[in-house]
């Protein structure tokens, strides 16, 4: 068993399959240095991630596949899921060695497997970008927070600020603890050190919500239930569409 150690980033991933190839062995298992190693196996390799072998392996897969299908190995490693780094690097090698595009071949289960979760990753990116509900503060900066399945933040980011061009936003996630600020000019990624209430709950606290944001919730859900016709409802297709756990942060399902 030989089992390569990198920094679980996506850019490490790259750099693995280059190390692999100038090295002639592949990985059965990819670890990081936090992880325990199993008790039998033949080598360990540690990997260090590096800009230019990563750039030169994506360049290589650029002329395999199609620039949506690289868009979708990208999707996917946003998954998160166990073993998903595994599974990349399997694809990856398959798109390099292989004497034509692997992209279509659903019959490889590596290939379908991936096409799988690139689309469940995609669904998760439109919900969140449905059923974010911002939130105004007191200093203007519009506020909205999410523990999405997947870490599918940054795909919202091109709809956000074209969307919302005009105001200052901050869109947090609370599941993985960072966000995105945008300040009229550019969106930036963003950690805090000291959480407070709004970094945990997801909501504002009235003292520090604009003066009229309570007002507009409360109008808001008094909308939302005024247009709904209680013959036509359907608990179980209501939350089909709109997953339960999305409503503690919106103002029309409190």
């Amino acid at each position: 068993m030989i089992i390569f150690i990198y920094d679980k980033t996506f850019e490490g991933l790259l750099t693995a399959v280059f190390d692999a190839y100038t090295r002639r062995t592949f990985p059965d298992v990819l670890l990081t240095e936090k992880e325990p190693l199993p008790l039998f196996y033949d080598e360990a390799v540690t990997i260090y991630t590096d800009g230019t072998k990563a750039e030169r392996v994506w360049k290589g897969l650029q002329k395999k596949i199609s620039e949506l299908s690289l868009s979708g190995l990208s999707i996917t490693w946003l998954s998160e899921l166990p073993e998903v780094d595994m599974l990349l690097f399997r694809y990856i090698r398959k798109a390099i060695d292989a004497p034509k595009t692997i992209e279509y071949n659903l019959g490889d289960p590596d290939v379908l497997e991936v096409s799988k979760i690139w689309k469940k990753v995609s669904q998760e990116r439109l919900r969140v970008i449905q059923f974010l509900r911002f939130q105004k503060a007191s200093d203007g900066t519009y506020f909205a927070a999410l523990a999405p399945l997947y870490n599918v933040l940054p795909l919202t980011l091109s709809h956000l600020t074209d969307r919302f061009a005009d105001q200052r936003w901050l869109l947090y996630d609370l599941k993985r603890e960072y966000g995105y600020y945008y300040d009229l000019q550019e969106t930036i990624e963003v950690h805090f050190e000291n959480k407070d209430s709004h970094l945990i709950s997801g909501l504002l606290s009235e003292d520090i919500m604009d003066k009229d944001e309570k007002l507009f919730q409360q109008m808001w859900s008094a909308y939302f239930k005024s247009i709904a016709i209680k013959e036509r409802l359907n608990p179980k297709l209501h939350r089909q569409n709109m997953p339960e756990r999305f409503w503690k942060y919106m103002p029309e399902k409190k």
